[in-house]
């Protein structure tokens, strides 16, 4: 068959399918890819027994320890295709029953690879079960991860972090809080090695492309103890719990990003054919969407979200992308404005000054993760005299004036604007995002501008300038505090790009630190 990508697929579709095997083919892998990559894809299943890899040919056999091992991990990887490299690799059963490569040369590198990992699984599994002498179990290992999101740029729910982890083993329990002015989970799993598989594999990861980076450490506890199942916390084997406090789960304007706001707030989220789906029936200790689609209504392909997961088969937010922008003031707001403002938290595609009530307008993200983040840090921000509200809009698109239609320039398409500052995929820009702040970062500063030239510049543009310092590192950048939040919100709208001579452009954020 052609190695053309469509075929694949194809062939994978068309082919009559083998009744299920332990032995396992994997087609399309990666030529530099090493035995322990191939072994990791089958490791959260159970044991590998064995490997052989055909490099010329990027293929390769796995053994799994047993058929249902094998049958759960090809269950897994169909609706979500595995990737090796950020290159997809193709997993159906062989026709072998298994693998004999007693005496084939470049055997031993699997085998030492074999060896390694399974002298860690024993390791580690001499901590669950059976009856072995406390002294043995290995310090730090509870069942229960203590997990801190950081770089959150966008919303993570607990839907998400249940659908992550529930890769790796039963989760039984989630609680989530914010501590610090950081976003932190508990996640208690049926059994240890489960904790020990997800935390070796999942820390350091980023959920969503060059963000939401988790950073895993195992809990002291060793159980938790969850009173109410709602948006912040869920025991998977009680759904019996009351939701608490009788608030509905999710800010309206969250579950409205989900589609339909009865999804969520039922104090359970599996009414929605959520957790069930991928909870615990299944009793072999390893929870998998049986079906492409099994988280019902809020699944959505990942190719439909701009701000793709970054962890395969984690699936992002649907929604819309436009905002519904109120209460702005007439005499000053532009749509210039309102791009470069919106532009701090994604990439604005459209904007719309409504021509009868100039008071509102539409402003269109490239995805529904900008315009949620957008949402959260402008919706209640003071700007030109006035407290803007936004809330997501009925419309799916900003529609552009047709030829000959009076519009006063109020419609403008920014999609081709070269001030875009999430263009390209895991750009630092997606790190170094905070809510509006009096304190803001310059940069791009060129080397013969000085202190009093930008101090001037911002009292020019009508602002009180607290304080100022250069970064002793790097003189391109600089922090300057105003005299208030929205004095560096106008600031921003105004100095943005601002032309500083030498073919340098002022480049200015909130930022999170104070002088």
């Amino acid at each position: 068959y052609s190695t053309n990508g469509n075929d694949s697929k194809k062939f994978k579709r068309d082919r009559p399918p083998c009744s299920p095997s332990r032995v396992l083919h994997l087609r399309k892998i990666p030529c530099d890819v090493t035995e322990a990559e191939i072994i990791s894809l089958g490791l959260p299943f159970g044991k590998v027994t064995n490997l052989l890899m055909l490099k010329g040919k990027s293929q390769a056999f796995l053994e799994m320890a047993s058929e249902e091992a094998a049958v759960t991990m090809v269950n897994y990887y169909t609706p979500i295709t595995p990737h090796l490299r950020s290159q997809p690799v193709y997993i159906q059963y062989s026709n072998h029953r298994e693998l004999k490569t007693d005496n084939l040369p470049n055997q031993a590198r699997a085998q030492a690879a074999l060896q390694a990992v399974s002298a860690v699984q024993s390791g580690s599994l001499a901590l669950s079960g059976g009856p072995s002498n406390e002294g043995t179990v290995l310090p730090g290992q509870s069942p229960v991860l203590r997990i801190i999101i950081e770089n959150l740029f966008y919303p993570v729910t607990l839907e998400v972090l249940h659908q992550i982890f529930s890769k790796f083993g039963t989760v039984l329990k989630i609680i989530t809080f914010t501590k610090n002015n950081q976003f932190q989970a508990l996640l208690q799993y049926a059994d240890p090695v489960n904790a020990h598989y997800a935390k070796m594999a999942l820390d350091g990861q980023n959920i969503y492309n060059a963000c939401c980076t988790l950073r895993i450490d195992f809990s002291k506890l060793t159980s938790l103890n969850v009173k109410y199942n709602n948006d912040k916390s869920r025991d998977f084997t009680r759904l019996d719990l009351p939701t608490g406090d009788g608030q509905p789960s999710l800010e309206p304007p969250m579950a409205a990003a989900f589609g339909a706001p009865g999804i969520i707030s039922s104090p359970y989220a599996g009414a929605a054919g959520f957790a069930p789906a991928i909870g615990f029936p299944q009793a072999t200790g390893l929870s998998v969407p049986a079906v492409p689609g099994a988280l019902g209504p809020l699944t959505i392909t990942s190719s439909a979200v701009t701000g793709r997961m970054a962890i395969p088969g984690a699936s992002g937010i649907p929604g819309n992308s436009v905002l519904l922008v109120t209460n702005l003031n007439p005499d000053l707001i532009t749509p210039h404005g309102l791009f470069i403002l919106f532009g701090v938290y994604g990439d604005v595609h459209r904007v719309k000054i409504m021509f009868n009530k100039k008071e509102n307008a539409l402003v269109q993200m490239a995805d529904a993760n900008q315009a949620q983040l957008a949402m959260n840090h402008l919706s209640g921000q003071r700007l030109y005299g006035k407290v803007l509200r936004a809330t997501l809009s009925k419309h799916q698109a900003v529609q552009l004036p047709r030829e000959g239609q009076e519009d006063q320039g109020l419609t403008k398409d920014f999609s081709n604007s070269p001030l875009h500052r999430f263009k390209k995929p895991g750009s630092k820009n997606f790190q170094n995002i905070f809510p509006p702040s009096a304190t803001l970062h310059l940069s791009n500063i060129p080397p013969s501008v000085t202190v009093d030239d930008l101090k001037n510049l911002f009292i020019e543009a009508g602002c009180s300038v607290k304080a100022f310092k250069f970064f002793q590192k790097d003189r391109k950048m600089a922090l300057i505090q105003l005299g208030s939040v929205e004095e560096a919100i106008q600031a921003l709208i105004e100095l943005h790009n601002h032309d500083l001579g030498e073919n340098h452009h002022l480049r200015v954020s909130f930022s999170k630190s104070t002088i």
